[in-house]
């Protein structure tokens, strides 16, 4: 299932990073993203916006399937802390920790193809219903 399935409508900033859903449950996300060389830095590592925003869309994916009537999500706060560097295949796994009637806080890891940590975040969606 891609994103834009998910949430019913298309989604291309994350198809342009090539976002991808390997699995989902209601309040949890794992997505992945292979790296080209236009997404990585002068390091030949992944740039630091790609992580964010596939921790930023990991985290908004596991808010949206906490709440069954949830269209979408807007980034209200996001903090990412970054471990190291990026390299090959991008893993997220992300879980929504609370959900309310308008908010959600959500937090999750970016892992590498060898299962390094990459970066940590946490941030509070606004349900689009």
């Amino acid at each position: 299932m891609t994103l834009s399935e998910l949430i019913g409508r298309p989604v291309p900033f994350a198809e342009f990073l090539g976002i991808s859903i390997v699995g989902n449950e209601p309040g949890v996300a794992r997505l992945e993203m292979a790296l080209r060389p236009e997404l990585m830095n002068s390091f030949h590592d992944a740039h630091g916006g790609v992580v964010m925003a596939l921790a930023d869309v990991a985290l908004a994916v596991a808010a949206i399937t906490q709440d069954g009537a949830a269209r979408g999500a807007i980034t209200v706060d996001l903090s990412v802390s970054f471990l190291g560097p990026g390299k090959g295949m991008l893993r997220a796994e992300a879980r929504c920790l609370r959900a309310g009637r308008s908010l959600a806080f959500s937090e999750g890891e970016i892992r590498d193809a060898e299962g390094t940590l990459v970066a940590k975040a946490i941030g509070t969606f606004k349900l689009r219903r």
